[in-house]
Formats: structure tokens, C-alpha cells, sequence
């Protein structure tokens, strides 16, 4: 029997594969850098740098953009996990941006990202508002604090309303079960602040009805 001559095949599989296995390795590149990215504009939001915050969001959302245009022809390559990993933290950026300044949530097609990692990294913006509402506790401004409880509770609300398999939803729900466990903490925390806020303006106006005695 004679020996397939294998050649022409082997030509054309390598022109494909090694077009794709470039795509992919640049594809990783840049979602590692929009990684970098959106996690250092949430340390500087965090830190009230806000200039800083919206050039790496804005850099985030460039690197984002190439990577789309890129994987038009690659379809499998935009699907990899890496890919919606990186749309992910770039969501949770934006929108914990958008919460922690009071201004309108961004949608996925606003930000160029599909709704699965945009939902996850709306869940994971919640973790970033906890430590807001801390900071918000620490500098005794309630009310803000409150309020930053309050849209923590509506996003909640929003993910758990959203009942699909995980298969489509990239574990939504796991995302939503530890959204929830950070809520209750953050309920905890403010109760306990408020109480002992009040027990301390209590305790100083009863000492201020206190009159000297000689």
C-alpha cells in the first residue's frame, strides 16, 4: 500500500494554525494588559485619584477594542476564557467607577464587552463598593455610606433575578451567592457603626445635661 503523500495537508494546516496560534498569543498579550489595567484604575479610584483612574480605564477600553477587532475572523479565540477573564475586570471597573461617583451605569455594548463577563464583573463591583462603604464608615459620612448599601443590595437583586445555567451565564451565580455574603457583612458593619454612633451622641448630650455642682 502506498504512503499517503501528506504534504499539501500538512502546508495548509500550519498556514491556518499558525495565523490562529499568533492571533491567540496576542489576543493573551492584550487581555493580560487590560487586566493590569482596569485592576490599577480601581486602586486609584480607590485612593480619590480620579484622573488616573479614567486614563487607565480609557487605555483598558483601547486594549479592549484591538482585541475585538482582532478575533473578527477568530471565533474561537474570542471565546476563550482569557478574553471574557479581561472584559470582565474591565466591566467591574467601569461600572464600580460609574457607582462610586453617582453616574449612570455603562451597558456592555457602551463598554464593547458581551453580557456574561459584563453581569460577573458587575457582581464583583460589589466587593469594591463594600470597601467604599468602609472608607465611607471610617469617615463618618453615613449617609453615603448607606446609600452605597443600597446600590450593593440592587445589584444583587438585579443578578439573582437572572436564574440560568451556568453554562451561560460563566457562574453568574456563584458571583451572586458571594455578592450576598458581602452585603450581609456590609449590613453588619453599618448597623453596628449606626448603633454606636447613636450610643456616643446619647452619652455626650446626657453628660452636657449635666450640671457643675460646687
Amino acid at each position: 500500500m502506498d504512503q499517503p503523500d501528506l504534504t499539501s495537508l500538512e502546508e495548509a494546516a500550519r498556514v491556518e494554525l499558525d495565523d490562529k496560534f499568533a492571533v491567540r498569543e496576542r489576543a493573551l498579550s492584550l487581555s493580560r494588559k487590560v487586566i493590569r489595567s482596569s485592576a490599577n484604575a480601581i486602586r486609584a479610584l480607590h485612593r480619590g485619584d480620579i484622573p488616573a483612574a479614567e486614563r487607565l480605564m480609557d487605555e483598558a477600553a483601547a486594549l479592549v477594542a484591538e482585541t475585538a477587532a482582532m478575533l473578527t475572523d477568530h471565533g474561537d479565540v474570542r471565546y476563550a476564557g482569557f478574553v471574557d477573564d479581561a472584559a470582565k475586570e474591565y466591566a467591574e471597573a467601569r461600572t464600580t467607577y460609574a457607582l462610586a461617583l453617582g453616574r449612570p451605569i455603562p451597558l456592555p455594548v457602551d463598554l464593547g464587552v458581551s453580557i456574561t463577563p459584563y453581569l460577573n464583573g458587575l457582581g464583583e463591583a460589589v466587593g469594591e463598593l463594600r470597601r467604599r462603604m468602609l472608607d465611607l464608615l471610617r469617615a463618618e459620612q453615613m449617609e453615603e455610606a448607606e446609600a452605597t448599601l443600597e446600590a450593593m443590595e440592587t445589584i444583587h437583586g438585579l443578578l439573582a433575578s437572572l436564574d440560568y445555567p451556568d453554562g451561560m451565564t460563566g457562574g453568574l451565580r456563584r458571583t451572586t451567592d458571594v455578592a450576598r455574603a458581602l452585603i450581609e457583612r456590609s449590613r453588619a458593619d453599618l448597623t453596628s457603626t449606626i448603633v454606636q454612633e447613636r450610643l456616643r451622641r446619647d452619652l455626650a448630650e446626657r453628660l452636657g445635661d449635666i450640671s457643675p455642682t460646687g
